[in-house]
């Protein structure tokens, strides 16, 4: 596999850099931190990760401004900037119809992005997402204290040759990492970024707020977050879901932020992002007039799975589940759970599991 990686100027004069790996349907990667393009691409932390999002797919990633390979010499730092610099890197690749993939603070600019430009995005992937940085969840004063504390230890300890503080903080991203991937965040941290830009990017992911911008959402939107994620609480992940229409969450078994190639939430979550993609590789839904939750259900009952698990797995009460049958045994007109099974496998759902 080889990565093309190309410049692009934003409405600053900024150059952003951009990359493009794989073959098939455009999937873009909305940019956020801790990011360089050709240190990602020999990386043991996020290698596995583009070979996978580019197997069907061409993927566009990109470094924002201050980090990687992009201009780290920018007058503004901000929400606004990170989406305006991702239109430019799109319409300079020539993309006009897309998914969009946000991971953890990539998120916030993927919905901004999603509702500024509804023409262009097809649907809608999120992980480890959250609408509302820390500095506007309410947080007591001896919080948001902590806050400004860990930004003094960036500013301190980010550029050093050596490692403790940038290990420390790599852990808390990856907790069930080997030591050969905790260097390798390690290392990234100090290449994506200067201990100044470091500091003026956490100080602007810490003050994101999209609620109001998520709730106008129009694509379809699936929302993957690990249960004991430490660096985005899962309750963010269901905030996050409340507020767009009709998206639908998948609970991750992982506590860790950048999900690793050896856990099975990994394979999981792969498995998850083609199914939610399928039709744009030129699948047809399986069932026509089922809502986004519905065909997850019916999904899951393809696979075997119970009432119990069905609502453990999309993070719903069973009763909530049982109500969703009922309105799929209507719309795809049979009339108990082994019929739906047989129908459904017989429209190719389920495969995934049975497979495996």
């Amino acid at each position: 596999m080889n990565q093309q990686i190309r410049f692009c100027k934003s409405f600053d004069g900024a150059r952003i850099a951009y990359a493009l790996t794989g073959n098939g349907p455009p999937l873009v990667r909305a940019p956020h931190w801790l990011t360089h393009l050709e240190y990602e691409f020999q990386s043991p932390l996020w290698r596995p990760w583009i070979e996978e999002l580019s197997k069907r797919h061409t993927l566009l990633r990109m470094d924002e401004r201050a980090c990687g390979l992009s201009d780290w010499d920018v007058g503004e730092v901000s929400l606004d900037a990170w989406v305006r610099d991702l239109e430019a890197v799109v319409d300079a690749a020539g993309l006009e119809r897309f998914a969009l993939f946000g991971h953890s603070q990539g998120a916030a600019i993927a919905i901004d992005y999603a509702v500024r430009h509804p023409q262009r995005v097809t649907q809608l992937v999120i992980l480890g997402g959250y609408a509302r940085g820390w500095m506007k969840r309410g947080l007591p004063p001896e919080r948001i204290a902590e806050f400004e504390a860990q930004l003094k230890l960036v500013s301190a300890g980010w550029g050093r040759d050596e490692p403790t503080y940038r290990q420390m903080f790599a852990m808390s991203f990856i907790p069930g990492a080997t030591m050969e991937q905790v260097n390798s965040l390690s290392e990234l941290q100090r290449k994506s970024a200067s201990p100044e830009n470091a500091v003026r990017i956490i100080r602007a992911f810490f003050n994101i707020d999209v609620q109001e911008v998520a709730a106008r959402v129009g694509c379809p939107t699936l929302i993957l977050h690990g249960r004991d994620d430490r660096r985005s609480p899962l309750e963010e992940g269901r905030i996050l879901t409340s507020l767009i229409p009709g998206a639908t969450l998948v609970l991750l078994e992982t506590e860790n932020h950048i999900l690793l190639a050896h856990e099975p939430a990994f394979r999981r979550f792969f498995d998850e992002l083609r199914a939610f993609l399928a039709p744009q590789s030129g699948r047809r839904p399986a069932f026509d007039g089922l809502t986004a939750r519905e065909a997850q259900i019916l999904e899951r009952i393809a696979q075997g799975l119970d009432n119990a698990q069905i609502a453990a797995y999309l993070d719903m009460s069973e009763k909530t589940v049982r109500n969703h049958i009922t309105h799929i045994f209507d719309k795809i007109g049979v009339e108990n759970r082994s019929q739906a099974i047989v129908l459904a496998r017989e429209r190719g759902l389920g495969q995934q599991s049975r497979s495996s």
